[in-house]
């Protein structure tokens, strides 16, 4: 026969205790005895019982000493406790709720109301574990859910990175660099500031390659695409890897002289590299030629003539013997439309 549930009794009178104990296992309850709130204490804790039927009037400590203890322990917290008392009084029952009783029988009690009681606590106390239990499988799930949501987000920021970065250098890669300039353009417009290029290429770079190896040109653009990053301090400062040996800083909120300077800057960096190139016509170290453009962005003009102008300036550092920076400032549409054409 399955246990209906297994209760313990506590009550100083083993009389009571036989009673009690007798009617109950005959319903198909497992029941304990104790005849003191100690043992009722050790009892609880040693194996929790799924309710407890306890006397309050006990000698060494009482029903609501008892109850109070089982409270404040973990493991017993939860068990129901109904009191079976002599003592009728309002004040009695208040007691009884307070120490943590979950119900109150007055002696003498009818034994199919002590049943009932029994049978409705003992169901409520299943139905509040199986709660628990539901709430702690959702807690969990949710935990999962957040874990694996976290681990995703984790996972999708990696493949944009990948997406987005350049594999040789780490620098920003030409897909990034046009989502960026068109974001920064319209970005600028708004904010009526100027926007700058500064355009990057290594001088006679096929040289460099024939004459020491293409895994040495990968080391010579690691190096080079070290200093960009040096070099472009602020966080919306973004330097690329335009394509090949061609690199690219987006100057947002950066008037020309600021763009010159950062200019400078990744020269005097790459002199200071001293990366040998005994095949270059221009220098015995690896040099860069620059083009630099600015423009207050308007609804009138478009980031490509920015590009157009910068990449112009570039062409011309190259025309005039390279190793050298060449501005570009174009104050006019139509200037700019015949830079833009002049590179297409």
């Amino acid at each position: 026969m399955i246990s209906k549930g297994n209760i313990l009794i506590v009550d100083d009178i083993p009389d009571n205790l036989r009673l009690l104990a007798g009617i109950l296992l005959q319903q198909g309850y497992d029941v304990r005895t104790v005849i003191s709130g100690r043992m009722a204490l050790i009892a609880a804790a040693t194996l929790p019982p799924d309710l407890i039927l306890m006397d309050i009037c006990m000698q060494e400590m009482d029903g609501y000493e008892v109850c109070r203890h089982l409270k404040a322990i973990p493991q017993t917290r939860d068990i129901p406790v109904i009191f079976l008392s002599a003592l009728d009084g309002e004040i009695d029952r208040a007691m009884a709720f307070s120490a943590g009783g979950i119900d109150y029988i007055t002696k003498p009690f009818q034994m199919a109301e002590v049943l009932a009681r029994v049978s409705t606590h003992l169901k409520l106390s299943r139905l509040q574990k199986q709660v628990q239990s539901q709430h702690e499988i959702l807690q969990q799930q949710i935990r999962d859910r957040k874990t694996v949501e976290d681990a995703l987000q984790l996972a999708n920021q990696k493949l944009l990175h990948l997406v987005n970065t350049d594999e040789l250098t780490h620098l920003a890669n030409r897909r990034r660099f046009d989502d960026y300039m068109t974001h920064e353009w319209s970005r600028m417009i708004r904010e009526q500031q100027p926007i700058s290029l500064v355009f990057c290429d290594i001088d006679c770079f096929k040289q460099y390659n024939d004459t020491y190896g293409h895994q040495a040109g990968d080391t010579c653009l690691q190096n080079i695409a070290t200093v960009l990053k040096a070099t472009a301090k602020r966080s919306t400062d973004l330097p690329t890897r335009y394509g090949g040996e061609e690199m690219v800083v987006i100057l947002p909120n950066t008037p020309a002289a600021g763009a010159l300077q950062v200019a400078k800057e990744i020269q005097m960096g790459i002199r200071h590299l001293q990366i040998q190139h005994i095949a270059s016509p221009v220098s015995r170290y690896v040099t860069l030629s620059f083009g630099v453009a600015t423009l207050m962005p308007t609804m009138e003009l478009a980031a490509k003539h920015l590009i157009a102008a910068a990449d112009a300036a570039l062409y011309q550092a190259k025309a005039e013997g390279r190793n050298r920076i060449v501005t570009a400032d174009y104050s006019g549409i139509d200037a700019l439309e015949v830079a833009f054409q002049a590179v297409m």
